[in-house]
Order: C-alpha cells, then structure tokens, then sequence
C-alpha cells in the first residue's frame, strides 16, 4: 500500500523545464537583439554622417586654397640639432600639386679636404631622398583624401572619436593610423594626427597638424610637426602670409 501510495505521490520529471528555460533564453536573446542592432545602425548612421561632413569640408577647402599663395617655413632638426630654416612660396599648380619656390639662399659648400666634402654631400643627398620620400608617404594623409576615408569606411576601418572626430585605419597602408578631430559646428578640420612608416614597419613616421581659419573661412594647414624616430628627424613645417593669387 505504501509502495503504491510513494508511486502515486511522487514526483516525475516532464520534459516541460528544458523548454521553459529554452524559451527563456531565446526571449533574453531577442531583446538583447531588439535593444542592440536599432542602437548599432543609429552608431553607423552617425558615423555616416560625421564622414560625409568631413569629405565634404576637405573638398571644398581644397578648391578654396587653389586661389591662395602662402610663405612655407621649415624648421629641421636631426640628431638634436636644428638646422638653419628654409622658406618658400608655395602656391597649387594646374596639376593639382603644391608647387614651390625656394626663397633662402642655398647652403653654403662644405668645406674641407675633397673627402670631407664627398661624405658631407653624399649625407645630403642621403636626406633629400629620404625627406622625398617622407613628404611622398605623408601627401597620401595631407590634406586627407574622400576617397581614401569613404574605402575605410567601406572597409569597416572607420570609427567616431568624440563629437565629431574619426579615426581611420589602414588608411593608405596596412597598421597605419590617422585621426581626424572635426568642428561639426564650424564644419572644418581642427586637427590631423597620423601614426605610420616608411618601407619597413620599423621605421615609423609619426605627423601632427593644427589647422587654422582665413578671414574667408577657408580652412588650411597652419603647422605640422614631423618625427622620424629611426633617423632621428624632426621636421616643423608653418605656412603663413596668405594671400589670393
């Protein structure tokens, strides 16, 4: 009697928990996606927006400087050790491509026995090629180029900073950085900051510019300072005196 009367009273497991807890777990995960993916397509869509204002403001800018002739001055400092600066006029070519002037005198010849004067200029001609090459690399990040920044964006490489800033990678090589900070009041470029390298990894080519405003509104590079660490290079480079042409 008592075996029948445990039989009856006990309690036998169903296959109904499994599910509920089933159940439970698909509705969490519902909301969590119903919550998530509005939230993650607003972020893209500003991320949108915040770009299209940037290609925006970089293209008309560059119209606008077309019109313009300005005073370059470089400031180079190696090894610790400024160098005297040098000046040109700089001004856009029918080309698209700053074309430049030189205003300083050319540096005086070393002097020295005829070995002495070989190995000075072998040095220069060493860093010519070298700055040749630094200003090659850093023209593919100043000014930044639309369609560069909309195949990052493509690419999923692009992300917001801040109000209105973006930072972009992969930019123009493979591991290379630039962050853009943008006045989405004032709809110009504030700042660039570039993070990349020359032929080997190794060799890293960092670049910071400021930007400032003409009384037209017309947005342009008033400083930018370069740093080559592996050759020890400093490069500051301002533009002043504009004026249209």
């Amino acid at each position: 009697m008592y075996r029948d009367t445990a039989r009856i009273y006990s309690v036998q497991p169903t296959a109904s928990a499994p599910q509920a807890n089933k159940g439970r777990i698909l509705l969490i995960a519902a909301t969590v996606l119903a919550t998530t993916v509005p939230a993650i397509a607003q972020a893209g869509g500003d991320l949108q927006q915040k770009l299209a204002a940037v290609k925006q403001s970089a293209a008309e800018n560059q119209q606008k400087l077309h019109k313009y002739q300005w005073t370059e001055t470089t400031q180079l400092n190696l090894k610790g050790e400024d160098r005297p600066p040098t000046q040109s006029m700089c001004q856009y070519g029918p080309d698209g491509k700053v074309q430049k002037t030189p205003m300083s005198a050319p540096p005086p010849p070393p002097t020295g026995g005829r070995l002495k004067q070989r190995v000075v200029e072998k040095k220069k001609e060493e860093m010519k090629d070298y700055m040749g090459q630094v200003k090659t690399l850093l023209a593919m990040y100043v000014p930044p180029d639309p369609q560069r920044m909309q195949q990052a964006f493509q690419s999923g490489k692009a992300s917001p900073r801040g109000a209105g800033g973006i930072i972009f990678k992969d930019y123009a090589l493979p591991g290379d950085q630039m962050t853009i900070s943008f006045d989405p009041e004032a709809k110009k470029i504030s700042s660039v900051n570039v993070n990349t390298y020359m032929d080997d990894p190794k060799d890293i080519v960092t670049l910071a510019v400021q930007f400032a405003q003409l009384p037209d509104g017309t947005n342009h590079v008033q400083q930018s300072v370069l740093d080559a660490t592996a050759k020890q290079l400093k490069v500051t480079t301002t533009n002043t005196n504009y004026h249209p042409i």
